[in-house]
C-alpha cells in the first residue's frame, strides 16, 4: 500500500510539468513523408534505390497485408545537429531494424520470427556525423506478428512506425509523458483488480479446507484471472519491458476463464447445471483465445493472417462482443425463479445480480459502440466507465467473500456437528455388533464385517436358543451411510429375546417392524437354525444362498423384507454331516469391483467359500469394495465325532 502511494505522488509531480516545455525541440517525421512496400529484401536500406513504385504510408489502414514490410521515410535533421545528445525514437509495436542513410543504427526484437518486447518506445542515439544538412532516409524493416489490440486505444497497434528525432532528454521526456498518460488511465482499474485477485487466493484457501464447495474455487479464479488480465493490460500501457508472447499468453488465459468461471460459479452456488445455451459463447470465445494462442507458434506469414481473420470477424460480426453479453446474463438466469431463492442465498443473489448488470452494462456499451451507433468520445469515456466497474466489481467481490466465508463457517459447524453424529452412529452399530459370538458346543462360527463407510447396513447375530438351537441371522439394508445403519439397529434390536419363533416367522415378523418403519427401500435377510445333531431351518428374504462344502445350496427365497407386508416365508430344512462348512455372504462381495470394472462375481465367491472368512472378507476388500462386507463362516463338529478323534 505504501508503494502505491509513493507511486501516486511521483505521479502527480511529473504529471504537473507542462508537457510543452519537456518535449520542445523534437521533429516529428509525418506519415506523409513515409512510403512502404511488403516484402524483404535488405538491398532497401540503401538511400539511393528507387522507391518511386513504394505505397504512401497514410494508405496503410487497419493491419498489414503481409508479416514482412519495409518502410522508407524522408526526413530533414539538420535542426537537432546542435543537440548535445541528438537521438531517433521509434514507437513499433514489432520486431525491426533501424537503419539512417543505409547505416544500420540499432532495432528491436527478432526480425526473422517477429518476436519482440512491450517496451516499444525506444531510441537509437546518433553522433554527428550521422547528421547533415540534405534530407536523412530512415528505413525501418519490419516483422509483424500478433499483438492485438492497444489497451488504451481499443485499436490495433499494428499500424505503422512512429518516428520523432531530438535530444535524447526530450525524447525520454516524451517517452514518460506518454507512458504516464497511458498508464494512468488504467491504474485504478490495475490496483483495484489486483486486490480483487488477492480475494482470490484468500478464495482459494477456503477451497483447500473444503473441497465440495465448487463455487468457491470457480470464483478464486474468476477473480484471479480478472486481476491476470487488467494487471497485463496495465504492463503494456507502462511499456514494461516483458515478451509480447508472454502478453499474448496471459491475455488469452484471461479472457477465457473469466466469461467460463463467472458461468461456472453463479451456477455452481445454485447448485444447477450449465445450461447449453451458454457454451455456444463460452465457445466461440475460447476458439478466439485459441487461435491467438496458436499464432504463437506459427510461422509469421501464418500467424499474421489468422489473425486478420479473426480481428476482422471481431470488427464486422462482433461474436466476441456478441458472446459477453450473453454470457453476462448467467446470474439473471442461475436465480431464476426469484421468488423461489433459498433465503440464506437472496443476499448472494442480489450481488451476483448486481454484477450481472455491470457486466452487461459494459459489454453491451462496447457492443452499441462497436456494431451499431458508433457512440461518440467512447475511447475517452471508456476509462471512466472502465474505472466504475472495477470499482463496483471489488465492491461487489468484497461483500460476496464476506458472505460466502460466513456460509462456509455455517457449514463448518454443521459438519463438524455431523462428524459427531456419525461417530455416535459408529459407536452404536459396534456396539450391536456381537464382539463374541454365542455358539453350540460343536460348532464353530467366525465373522467378518466390512462396512464400506463409517456406518454400514450390513449387520448379523448369533445366539444360543433354548432347545440347544443355534441360531444365525444375516441382513443387508439397501443404500449405504447412516440411515441404513439405523435401519439394521431398529431390525437387530427387533431379533432380540425372539428364541420361540422359528426362522419363517422372525422374517414375519421383521418384514412388519420394516414395513411400519415406513422407510424407502428394502432389507435381504436369511435367517438359519441349527439343532445339535445338526438339522439345519433356513428362511430366507431375498438373500444370497448360503454355500456348503463350496456348493450354494438351493433355497426358496421369499421377497425382501419391506416390500411386502403379507408376504409369507418358506423354511428349508437340510441335515448337516460332521465336517460340513457354511459360509453365508452378504452381496458386497460378490458386488466387489475392480477399476477396470470387471465384478469379483459368483465364481470367485465360490471358489473361496470354503476359506476363513476374514481371507474372503480381504479379498473382496482388495478386489474393489464398492458396498458393505459380510462373511459368517460355520464349521459342524458333533461332540461324539469330536471326542472320537482326540
Amino acid at each position: 500500500m505504501r508503494t502505491a502511494v509513493l507511486f501516486l505522488l511521483a505521479f502527480g509531480v511529473v504529471s504537473a510539468v507542462p508537457a510543452q516545455s519537456i518535449i520542445s525541440g523534437i521533429v516529428t517525421i509525418p506519415t506523409s513523408q513515409c512510403v512502404y512496400r511488403s516484402g524483404d529484401d535488405p538491398a532497401w536500406a540503401a538511400s539511393t534505390i528507387d522507391d518511386s513504385g513504394w505505397k504512401p504510408n497514410p494508405h496503410w489502414q487497419g493491419l498489414p497485408d503481409q508479416a514482412h514490410i519495409w518502410v522508407r521515410c524522408y526526413a530533414d535533421l539538420s535542426s537537432i545537429q546542435a543537440e548535445a545528445h541528438p537521438a531517433i525514437q521509434i514507437t513499433l509495436y514489432a520486431a525491426y531494424q533501424l537503419f539512417l542513410d543505409g547505416r544500420a543504427i540499432g532495432g528491436a526484437g527478432n526480425v526473422r520470427t517477429g518476436t519482440f518486447s512491450m517496451n516499444v518506445i525506444r531510441q537509437y542515439p546518433l553522433t554527428a556525423y550521422m547528421l547533415h544538412p540534405q534530407p536523412s532516409t530512415i528505413a525501418l524493416r519490419i516483422t509483424y506478428r500478433v499483438n492485438g489490440q492497444s489497451p488504451v486505444t481499443g485499436a490495433s497497434n499494428m499500424g505503422p512506425p512512429i518516428i520523432h528525432a531530438g535530444d535524447s532528454r526530450a525524447l525520454n521526456a516524451q517517452r514518460a509523458d506518454v507512458v504516464l498518460t497511458d498508464s494512468s488511465k488504467l491504474m485504478v482499474s490495475a490496483f483495484v483488480y489486483s486486490l480483487v485477485g488477492v480475494l482470490g487466493l484468500t478464495l482459494l484457501g477456503l477451497f483447500y479446507y473444503d473441497r465440495s464447495r465448487l463455487d468457491l474455487l470457480y470464483l478464486s479464479m474468476l477473480c484471479q484471472a480478472l486481476a491476470l488480465f487488467r494487471v497485463n493490460e496495465f504492463c503494456v500501457a507502462y511499456q514494461m519491458n516483458y515478451s509480447a508472447t508472454l502478453r499474448i499468453a496471459l491475455a488469452a488465459v484471461g479472457i477465457f476463464l473469466v466469461p467460463l468461471m463467472s458461468v461456472l460459479f453463479f451456477f455452481a452456488l445454485v447448485h444447477r447445471r450449465v445450461p447449453l445455451f451458454y457454451w455456444l459463447p463460452i465457445a466461440i470465445i475460447f476458439v478466439r483465445c485459441f487461435v491467438n494462442g496458436m499464432t504463437l507458434f506459427l510461422p509469421v506469414d501464418q500467424a499474421l493472417w489468422l489473425f486478420g481473420l479473426t480481428f476482422h470477424l471481431d470488427r464486422f460480426a462482433g461474436l466476441w462482443d456478441i458472446s459477453e453479453v450473453a454470457i453476462s446474463t448467467a446470474p439473471f438466469v442461475a436465480f431464476w425463479p426469484y421468488i423461489r431463492i433459498d433465503r440464506r442465498l437472496r443476499p448472494l443473489a442480489a450481488l451476483c445480480l448486481l454484477l450481472g448488470v455491470a457486466d452487461l452494462a459494459w459489454f453491451a456499451t462496447a457492443l452499441t459502440n462497436n456494431l451499431v451507433l458508433g457512440l461518440p468520445n467512447f475511447s475517452s469515456w471508456r476509462f471512466e466507465l472502465l474505472e466504475i466497474r472495477s470499482l463496483a466489481t471489488a465492491g461487489i467481490l468484497i461483500a460476496l467473500l464476506v458472505l460466502l466465508s460466513r456460509d462456509q463457517r455455517q457449514v463448518t459447524e454443521e459438519r463438524a456437528l455431523l462428524v459427531g453424529e456419525m461417530q455416535a452412529a459408529q459407536e452404536i452399530q459396534q456396539a450391536l455388533v456381537p464382539a463374541s459370538l454365542e455358539t453350540l458346543p460343536g460348532f464353530k462360527i467366525a465373522a467378518a464385517f466390512r462396512p464400506v463407510r463409517d456406518v454400514g447396513g450390513d449387520f448379523y447375530n448369533c445366539c444360543i436358543l433354548p432347545g440347544s438351537r443355534q441360531r444365525i441371522l444375516l441382513g443387508d439394508v439397501s443404500g449405504k451411510g447412516a440411515a441404513a445403519a439405523m435401519t439394521a439397529a431398529v431390525l437387530i434390536g427387533a431379533a432380540q429375546r425372539r428364541g420361540s419363533e422359528s426362522p419363517a416367522q422372525l422374517l414375519q415378523l421383521l418384514n412388519l417392524v420394516m414395513a411400519d418403519m415406513s422407510v424407502s427401500g428394502f432389507t435381504t435377510c436369511l435367517c438359519a437354525e441349527i439343532s445339535a445333531d445338526g438339522q439345519l431351518t433356513i428362511a430366507n428374504a431375498g438373500h444370497l444362498a448360503p454355500y456348503r462344502n463350496g456348493d450354494e445350496m438351493g433355497l426358496h427365497s421369499g421377497l425382501p423384507l419391506g416390500v411386502s407386508r403379507a408376504e409369507a416365508y418358506t423354511e428349508n430344512i437340510f441335515q448337516l454331516s460332521p465336517g460340513d462348512v457354511l459360509t453365508l455372504l452378504s452381496d458386497g462381495v460378490i458386488e466387489a469391483q475392480s477399476s477396470t470394472g470387471e465384478l469379483f462375481g459368483f465364481d470367485r465367491a465360490r471358489s473361496l467359500s470354503s476359506q476363513p472368512a476374514d481371507q474372503i472378507a480381504h479379498a473382496a476388500q482388495s478386489f474393489g469394495q464398492e458396498d458393505d462386507i459380510t462373511v459368517l463362516t460355520l464349521s459342524f463338529t458333533p461332540l461324539k465325532v469330536a471326542c472320537l478323534s482326540n
